[in-house]
C-alpha cells in the first residue's frame, strides 16, 4: 500500500522500494480491521459480516484508485511484499512470517516481465529503476529482514514444492481446529476421538444413571488432567533399564499443585491424584447469587502456603460465563502465583467463558475437551445439567 501523496510527474523517479514509500499506518490499520472482522464473526456468530475497504494503487498513474477493494472476513489473510518483514508494526500482526529467498537474476527477470506486461513500462526503464532503487533497497532493507522470518524458503526457477507442502499442511491443520482455537493461542482443545465423543454422549444423556455418569466422567476427567500435565515443563532424564542399557526420557515436573473450585471441581481431584502421587490440592469456594454470577466473592479458600512457587492446575469441569473462573484465577494471582504457571482444566466450556478467561489472562492456558454452543439462562447448552448434582448425588 503505497503513499498517496506523490505527484504524477514524479512517479517515474520515485523510489518505490524505500520504506518511506509505504503508508505503514494504513497497512497496519487494514490488517487490524481484517483480523477484527474475523474475530467479530467468531465471537458474535451473527449473519452480518464486516467488509474491509482496502486501498489499491494504480501504477500507471502513480496514485491510489478511486474505488478501494472490498475484502470480506476470511479464515486466511495473506499480505505479501518485499518490505513486509521490515515494518515492525506489520510484523506484530502476523501469525506466520515467510521469507522467499531467490537469486538476483530470477528477481530481475520477474520484475522485467511484470512491469512490461502489467505496468506499461519498457525494458530500459525497468533496468534503470532496478539498478538505481530496487537493488540498493534490497541490500539495505529487504535482505536483513529475513532474520524476522519464521520460515525461509529457498526458491529457484523450479520452485520449492516441499516447502509449499509443509506450509499448506500447517495452515490446513490450523483451519481444522475449533474457531476459538484460531483466535486464542492459550486455548487448548483436546483432539476428539470416537471414544471421547461416545463418553460425552453418555454423560450428556439425561437418562444416564449416577453410577454411569460418574464412571464415564472420571474417564474424561482423567484425559483432561493428562492433557494439562503435558503442558508442564519437563527436563531430560537418562535412566538405566533392567537390561543395563540407558534410556533417555524426561523427568516429571516438580513443584505443582491442584486447586479445585468447590464443589464440581472436587470431582477432578481423584483423576489428579491418580496421575500425580502425593500432590497437594487446595480449594476455593466462590459465592453465587442464584444462577447469576455477576455478584461474586470468595467465601472460602484453603491453599498451600507455598503456592506462589508452584505450577497450579485449577479445576472446574463446567465453565459457563467464566466469571467464577476469573475470580478463582484472581485469587491465585493475589497469592503470588504467576499467570503463566496456571493451567485451567475443564471438561466442557461455553464460548462465553473462553472469551472471558482467555482475554483476561492471555498467559494462562485453558484446557478443555469440548466447547459447547453457548449459554441459556446462565446454563451451558447443550451441556450436562448440574454436574455436581449428577456426579455426587444418588
Amino acid at each position: 500500500m503505497w503513499t498517496d501523496r506523490l505527484p504524477d510527474e514524479h512517479g517515474a523517479d520515485h523510489d518505490f522500494d524505500h520504506p518511506t514509500a509505504f503508508d505503514e499506518p494504513a497497512i497496519v490499520e487494514c490488517l487490524r480491521d481484517l483480523k477484527a472482522s474475523r474475530v467479530g464473526v467468531l465471537a458474535l456468530r451473527t449473519q452480518a459480516m464486516k467488509v474491509v475497504d482496502v486501498p489499491e494503487y494504480d501504477f500507471t498513474r502513480h496514485r491510489r484508485t478511486e474505488t478501494p477493494r472490498r475484502v470480506p472476513p476470511a479464515d486466511v489473510i495473506i499480505i505479501e511484499g518485499i518490505l513486509v518483514l521490515h515494518m515492525e508494526g506489520v510484523r506484530g500482526l502476523l501469525n506466520m512470517k515467510i521469507f522467499v529467498d531467490t537469486d538476483d537474476d530470477v528477481r530481475l527477470a520477474r520484475r522485467i516481465q511484470r512491469d512490461i506486461s502489467c505496468r506499461g513500462r519498457d525494458v530500459a526503464g525497468v533496468l534503470h529503476q532496478y539498478t538505481r532503487f530496487v537493488k540498493p533497497a534490497f541490500q539495505q532493507f529487504v535482505a536483513p529482514s529475513r532474520k524476522h522470518a519464521d520460515i525461509i524458503v529457498p526458491w529457484t526457477g523450479e520452485g520449492n514444492s516441499v516447502a509449499i507442502h509443509l506450509i499448506t499442511e500447517h495452515i490446513r491443520t490450523k483451519l481444522q481446529q475449533h474457531d476459538l482455537r484460531r483466535v486464542y493461542t492459550n486455548l487448548e482443545l483436546i483432539p476428539s476421538t470416537y471414544q471421547i465423543r461416545g463418553m460425552h454422549t453418555i454423560i450428556r444423556d439425561r437418562e444416564t444413571s449416577t453410577a454411569d455418569f460418574a464412571f464415564y466422567s472420571d474417564r474424561l476427567l482423567r484425559l483432561v488432567v493428562e492433557a494439562g500435565l503435558g503442558h508442564l515443563p519437563f527436563a531430560e532424564k537418562t535412566v538405566i533399564t533392567p537390561t543395563g542399557h540407558p534410556y533417555v526420557g524426561v523427568d516429571f515436573a516438580k513443584r505443582l499443585c491442584g486447586v479445585s473450585i468447590i464443589r464440581s471441581g472436587e470431582s477432578m481431584e481423584p483423576a489428579l491424584r491418580a496421575c500425580c502421587k502425593g500432590i497437594k490440592i487446595g480449594k476455593i469456594l466462590i459465592h453465587r447469587v442464584g444462577d447469576h454470577v455477576l455478584q461474586q466473592d470468595t467465601i472460602y479458600e484453603k491453599l498451600p502456603a507455598d503456592i506462589a512457587d508452584r505450577y497450579v492446575l485449577l479445576m472446574d469441569p463446567i465453565v459457563g460465563t467464566g466469571e467464577t473462573a476469573v475470580k478463582a484465577v484472581q485469587v491465585l494471582l493475589n497469592k503470588g502465583v504467576q499467570e503463566d504457571h496456571i493451567l485451567f482444566l475443564s471438561l466442557i466450556a461455553a464460548p462465553e467463558a473462553v472469551h472471558r478467561v482467555c482475554r483476561a489472562f492471555p498467559k494462562l492456558k485453558l484446557i478443555t475437551s469440548e466447547i459447547d454452543e453457548g449459554l441459556e439462562a446462565y446454563r451451558v447448552i447443550p451441556g450436562v445439567g448440574e454436574f455436581g448434582d449428577r456426579y455426587f448425588c444418588d
